[in-house]
């Protein structure tokens, strides 16, 4: 045994040097070695160290082995019983619970008189239990190491116990040469030999202390053993928050130390390792202090601010300890100990810009991958667009999600306040491409669905005028006429862009866009020129030409198909713009193939949806609702579209912006809707797994026959409810701000009236008590006062735009007229309902008065709105549940079923 002799060192040792840490000599026992870490670790320090574990114990399973590269190590119920067996050893490793370490050293101790180190893994031991193993070391003359440690490892003997340091290749991770290393973590103190061993630096010892409150074998005893260490020439501290350990230490050799945490003292509570604790004076800024006077230095090391001296040097970065290291040892007159093997700066293996161009810092070249990954590489490069893993999509979105503390909605990552800032083209792209279009995929989106809105002398349409005469809500027309847009319509165009693709992957074409690309690069492909080019003039294909000609639409799809000759078919013309669309986010690997050749098909649709909702008198020959076909295509975005086919009539200034806002606010409402479950449900049954069985019109039917008038035609009852409150209000123009309404008393003389409505129905008994739509619908139960995130943006837009809308004024008043007349406890909110009806009878209220909108025309405006808006977010759930879902995978387990009686 050795006492210490440097500075204030207070601790009686086994261990005289780091030479003794661990040694080929040392012989281990494991206590629950059969355990999940230790069966996974054990196995792996046994073969590097030549098979220094000569058995392990696990109560109950005495007999058991643990099988190893060297041959399997017996198991017992308890350490006795090994000695006994005729095993012997010196070294403990504990891999016990909390609860049991403290005995399992106490065990270790009693039975072998041989005993000189223990090594505890487990973490949180509590205070009480670690004092206790404290004691018991110093009493029988054992090191202790840990807890929460992963154990020690020496470069120079190849030993390593009780823990996983060096990971699952310790022989490549740790090389011999001249520095120690100290680290409260486990994982970095593997990390740190290998940013040593690149720059040129070995190991010698490699001690992971541990960070349980209570350290067993620490800084001080560390120091006391490095100087007593002929190997070790310097030694790298990682330090975290909490502890008075590294004051305590004295350090006779240059030491690096690198301290981190200074965002825990913003915490009120341990967090991560144990002692990382706030509001002491032993956190990380303290520490950083303490070796700063240690080293006689005034600053933390940078390599743009290198402040070091011959004791050493403070960085915050363990990225930075190499060039510290380097530069305190040529303080020290010493070199590295080889030279260095690599950089551990970013070389990527594969990697992409998605288009953007970066500063040259950011811009990293690829470097070539190490077999095998550079052949796994080269494949994944060759694979075209991104290709999801299927997983069970009951209840489970990729494309939306609702923000729990605001209530709102994100599509692809953008919210439903965003996307209604988007034209409605745009909120198309996002939905299925993953992105936003820019301009030129908004002039190619709003001519091709315009293409498909004019359905005059066109089944669709007969469809949808028998299903409007039959007395449907405007889901069943829409649906009746979705239904004829079935896979037939969309095969070729779709078997077009697979072709394309393929041709053009091959040319390598880096954007659909790129006007200077060679076509002479397109392998020349008899099967897909007969697709694109027929021998007579199509009109519609002329049409849409025209009218992408005159939107000034770029595309190099479009002009291969000009380059061909011959006259251009409708599918091919289609097919082109489709492909364009979706090249730059099926090379980004945004988009699947299945996506991008899904995309004609879901053109096709919204146009033929769009069109359907306007009655027969609308479509004619060379027109849609009076506008022309010419100027439909070439020229109107599908906000106007969609405004003209909501109104069947131009609107007026600032309709196509309430219509577009709208349009967005009302996208998704995550996956847990009424509308998008009927759309999953469909992909679901149709067999997500085998994606080409999936029929896109019979999902969009199923989330159009999962819409109602509670879900998407309740808009309608805010509508009527605020047209009886106006009926005799006089009002000429919602816009204007000086209507003349007093909009108060209109809120002070409904809450009463609702009042006393309530008092009577309670009065009698009843329970049935009617809500007023549009409020009495709280977002935020523990809140005094409520607001509906959307409602409130879209009254601070309007605002900002100098918009007045008497109706959402009203009922901004009435909910507060509400809580004052006691009829609430709280002040409800304005929902989103009310806010459609308020903007949508702004629109209709000077035709409603004139009497060119019957009430009826109104609840199905209310009703439509609604349905194109959710057409888009439900096209994003059933094209991601296409990618991703497995085959009835919506279904509910019979054990979850339940039979009412």
């Amino acid at each position: 045994m050795h006492k210490h002799g440097i500075g204030s060192f207070k601790y009686h040792v086994g261990i005289s040097s780091l030479d003794q840490v661990a040694t080929r000599q040392d012989r281990v026992c494991v206590l629950n070695i059969l355990g999940g870490e230790s069966s996974d670790v054990t196995p792996v320090g046994h073969a590097y160290s030549g098979g220094n574990v000569v058995f392990g114990t696990s109560p109950g399973r005495r007999g058991q082995v643990l099988e190893t590269s060297l041959g399997e190590i017996p198991v017992y119920n308890n350490v006795r019983e090994g000695l006994e067996a005729g095993h012997r050893f010196n070294c403990g490793v504990v891999y016990l619970p909390p609860s049991g370490a403290r005995d399992g050293v106490a065990e270790l101790i009693r039975v072998n008189p041989d005993l000189r180190k223990i090594f505890i893994v487990t973490e949180k031991l509590s205070v009480h239990d670690s004092r206790e193993i404290r004691a018991l070391g110093q009493q029988n003359g054992v090191d202790i190491f840990g807890g929460n440690s992963l154990g020690v490892a020496d470069a120079y003997h190849q030993v390593r116990i009780g823990g996983a340091l060096g990971g699952d290749s310790p022989g490549e991770a740790l090389k011999a040469g001249s520095v120690a290393i100290f680290s409260n973590s486990g994982n970095f103190t593997t990390t740190i030999a290998t940013y040593l061993r690149m720059s040129g630096w070995g190991t010698t010892t490699l001690i992971s202390s541990g960070k349980d409150v209570y350290i067993q074998y620490a800084a001080p005893e560390f120091a006391f053993a490095l100087a007593n260490d002929a190997r070790s020439k310097a030694a790298v501290l990682y330090v975290e928050p909490g502890g008075y350990y590294e004051l305590d230490a004295h350090f006779t050799k240059p030491v690096v130390a690198c301290v981190v945490g200074r965002w825990k003292s913003r915490l009120s509570r341990a967090v991560g390792h144990a002692g990382a604790m706030a509001g002491g004076d032993d956190d990380a800024a303290a520490k950083e202090r303490w070796f700063m006077e240690k080293f006689g230095v005034d600053e933390v090391f940078t390599p743009d601010n290198p402040v070091v001296s011959a004791m050493g040097a403070v960085v915050t970065n363990i990225a930075h300890i190499p060039a510290a290291l380097t530069a305190v040892m040529r303080e020290n007159g010493a070199r590295p100990d080889f030279a260095p093997e690599s950089s551990l700066a970013l070389k990527p293996w594969f990697g992409s810009n998605a288009g953007l161009t970066l500063p040259a810092g950011l811009d990293l070249p690829v470097v070539a991958a190490a077999m095998p990954y550079g052949e796994q590489i080269a494949r994944l490069n060759r694979q075209i667009g991104i290709v999801l893993p299927r997983q069970t999509m009951k209840d489970v979105s990729g494309a939306s999600q609702m923000d729990p503390k605001t209530q709102v909605t994100s599509l692809h990552g953008v919210s439903m306040l965003e996307a209604a800032r988007l034209p409605m083209e745009a909120n198309l792209a996002l939905a299925l491409l993953r992105e936003a279009a820019g301009e030129n995929d908004r002039a190619l989106i709003n001519a091709a669905v315009a293409a498909e809105v004019n359905l005059h002398g066109r089944p669709e349409l007969a469809a949808a005028e028998a299903a409007r005469e039959a007395g449907n809500a405007p889901n069943v027309v829409l649906a009746a006429a979705a239904s004829l847009v079935g896979p037939r319509r969309a095969e070729t165009a779709r078997r077009i862009c697979r072709l394309l693709t393929d041709r053009f992957v091959e040319a390598g074409l880096p954007s659909a866009l790129d006007e200077s690309f060679d076509l002479g690069h397109v392998a020349a492909d008899p099967d897909l020129a007969a697709l694109l080019v027929g021998p007579k003039p199509d009109p519609r294909a002329e049409a849409l030409l025209d009218a992408l000609q005159a939107r000034g639409a770029r595309s190099v799809f479009l002009r291969y198909l000009r380059s061909l000759g011959g006259h251009p078919t409708r599918d091919a013309v289609l097919a082109t713009v489709a492909t364009t669309l979706a090249w730059g986010p099926l090379m980004r690997k945004r988009i699947s193939r299945l996506t991008a050749e899904s995309l004609p098909w879901w053109l096709q649709l919204f146009g033929v949806l769009l069109g359907a909702a306007v009655p027969a008198e609308g479509h004619e020959a060379d027109s849609f609702c009076g506008v022309p076909n010419v100027d439909l295509l070439g020229r109107r975005t599908l906000g106007e579209i969609g405004c003209l086919a909501l109104l069947g009539r131009e609107g007026a200034a600032g309709d196509v912006f309430v219509f577009e806002t709208l349009i967005g606010l009302l996208l998704s409402n995550g996956p847990g809707t009424i509308s998008a479950q009927g759309a999953k449900g469909a992909v679901s049954a149709d067999g997500p797994e085998s994606p080409e069985r999936v029929q896109l019109n019979k999902a969009v039917i199923g989330f159009l026959s999962h819409a109602g008038y509670a879900h998407g035609g309740n808009g309608y009852e805010g509508i009527a409810f605020l047209i009886e409150q106006f009926r005799d209000a006089g009002l000429a123009d919602p816009g204007d701000p000086d209507h003349d309404v007093d909009l108060e008393a209109l809120a002070d003389r409904t809450a009463a009236d609702y009042a006393r409505y309530k008092t009577d129905r309670k009065s009698a008994g009843s329970l049935d008590i009617q809500k007023i739509p549009g409020v009495n619908h709280p977002v935020f139960k523990d809140k005094a006062v409520n607001h509906d995130p959307r409602e409130v943006w879209i009254h601070d837009l309007l605002a900002a735009r100098g918009d007045t809308n008497a109706f959402h004024a009203y009922y901004r008043a009435l909910v507060r007229a509400l809580h004052e007349a006691g009829v609430s406890r709280t002040v409800y909110c304005v929902n989103i309902d009310a806010v459609i009806a308020a903007l949508l009878l702004k629109m209709l209220w000077r035709p409603y008065q004139d009497g060119d909108f019957s009430g009826a025309a109104l609840e199905t405006a209310a009703f439509t709105i609604f349905l194109f808006a959710r057409m888009l977010g439900c096209a994003a759930e059933v094209d991601d549940h296409t990618n991703r879902g497995r085959n009835m995978d919506t279904r509910t387990p019979a054990s979850q079923c339940r039979f009412v009686a």
